[in-house]
């Protein structure tokens, strides 16, 4: 289903707002819409638009990612994280993530993540590189920016792509160029509030026509850490920065 496939009249919605979304009320473009399956609560839809989409925008339309291809998905655990395993898993690929637990390791496995790495515990690079026999990952989609840089360049295989998505460990080191070169490698930086419209409204349309059905059967599913009423925004932050959440973290607005 489209966005402009539905009357606007009544009906549960869900979409990425362009900044403020902590209120109770949020306009948004009518094209950036996306109808919300019967099958999920309002709950549910919250976690979906800004993970997923910045997900599909990441794998598939920068990213290229194709059946049979492999990705290494950094933060397999965050919000972002959840949704790209499943993503990259329903469109044929091999996933490798990593995590920082063993339980966010097992449960990275359980939404179909094919190798999961303990970042804390070895080096993700070499474990790359023995999963697959030398020959690295088409892709690598990082959230942690300067510290893996060198890392994540050797992961890649030839004609790989890296994805910047955020440079949570810093932004600024050393540019090795002759291993960009040496492996034709395409590095690309992005963020999804920074899109311009057009490119986001066709962003929320392509993401419509690959996974609301997927979404309504369950095949794909948002994963949520924990829900937290609008007055506890701080406790819910405080708990973001203990790196503690599997999935999204949910603000929701009490019945009045």
């Amino acid at each position: 289903m489209q966005s402009d496939d539905f009357s606007l009249h009544g009906e549960r919605v869900m979409a990425v707002v362009s900044g403020g979304g902590y209120a109770e009320y949020a306009v948004v473009p009518k094209a950036m819409a996306i109808p919300i399956p019967d099958t999920l609560s309002f709950v549910e839809a919250a976690a979906i638009p800004e993970a997923f989409l910045t997900a599909h925008l990441n794998l598939f339309t920068l990213g290229k990612l194709r059946s049979g291809e492999s990705v290494l998905i950094h933060a397999g655990g965050s919000g972002v994280g959840t949704a790209a395993i499943q993503l990259a898993k329903a469109v044929g690929a091999r996933v490798l993530t990593t995590a920082g637990s063993a339980d966010k390791l097992a449960r990275c496995l359980a939404l179909g993540a094919d190798v999961a790495i303990n970042y804390r515990t070895e080096s993700f690079r070499e474990r790359v590189l023995a999963e697959t026999d030398g020959a690295g990952v088409n892709l690598v989609l990082d959230f942690i920016g300067a510290p893996y840089w060198n890392d994540n360049l050797g992961c890649l295989g030839m004609d790989g792509r890296l994805q910047l998505i955020g440079f949570m460990g810093g932004a600024a080191g050393e540019l090795n160029l002759s291993a960009i070169m040496g492996k034709r490698l395409t590095v690309t930086g992005t963020t999804l509030r920074r899109t311009p419209l057009a490119e986001k409204v066709a962003l929320t349309r392509d993401f419509s026509a690959f996974a609301l059905l997927m979404l309504a059967a369950g095949t794909l599913r948002p994963v949520i850490d924990r829900v937290y009423e609008l007055h506890e925004a701080t406790l819910a932050h405080h708990h973001m920065e203990s790196n503690a959440n599997f999935g999204k973290i949910i603000l929701e607005i009490g019945q009045p």
